[in-house]
């Protein structure tokens, strides 16, 4: 018996002479809220200025206003452009109201920049825009344009790493993650609010995200109609 137990003995595993612990470096306490707040800021913005352009166009139509716009001598990249400035005010009022809820209500760090992420939210509301009114063009009414707005929020929700892990789901979603602007937006955000990222960390994302405003311009100018045919 003895023999036998010292065999098990010498079979157990031995201690390394060093221990290896992982710290978490961000958010060491695992507050919820500190990782979905800042994840909000992209949400929200997303899910109202997307629906609110979708409509803009398609609402000219089935009023009967937009023979009085296809009269003026405007071109479609100015009639985009004036489609998408007005609601730049908006969504910055509603960047303002979720910082101070953010801060006041929640308590979320905020190590990085102010002023460079409100910078790097034009880039993002431009995003969503775009993609609104490329809806517009697209759509024959209203409904199927707010249809195609939900369409596009559903899957940024479910694929840019705001409800589960980016780097745990499978390679297809991350795929098509990487093709939202959601995607490259949390990781903006997230980093200049919880890490206190600068311009150097952040560029490949703002890199992508005007690689997505270029190509749903482009194709949304492609698709406006300049005759009611």
């Amino acid at each position: 018996m003895t023999g036998i137990w010292g065999a098990l003995a010498r079979l157990r595993g031995r201690p390394g002479p060093v221990e290896l612990r992982a710290h978490r470096h961000y958010n060491p306490e695992i507050i919820t809220q500190y990782n979905v707040v800042p994840g909000l800021l992209g949400v929200v913005l997303t899910m109202t200025l997307t629906i609110i352009t979708a409509l803009a166009i398609t609402r000219e139509r089935e009023r009967g206003t937009m023979e009085n716009l296809l009269s003026t001598p405007a071109r479609p990249t100015e009639v985009m452009v004036g489609k998408i400035v007005p609601y730049i005010l908006v969504g910055y009022v509603q960047v303002g109201l979720i910082l101070v809820l953010a801060r006041v209500v929640f308590r979320v760090p905020m190590m990085g920049s102010l002023g460079l992420l409100l910078a790097v939210i034009l880039l993002f509301i431009t995003a969503n825009l775009a993609m609104g009114v490329t809806f517009s063009t697209i759509a024959r009414n209203q409904l199927q344009a707010v249809q195609m707005a939900i369409f596009f929020f559903l899957p940024s929700i479910l694929l840019s790493g705001f409800m589960f892990p980016f780097r745990g789901m499978p390679g297809w979603a991350q795929m098509l993650g990487e093709v939202l602007p959601l995607t490259h937006f949390l990781r903006i955000a997230r980093g200049i609010l919880l890490k206190g990222n600068g311009l150097a960390e952040i560029v490949a994302e703002l890199g992508a995200l005007a690689a997505f405003v270029a190509v749903v311009l482009t194709v949304g100018i492609k698709r406006y109609r300049q005759t009611l045919d």
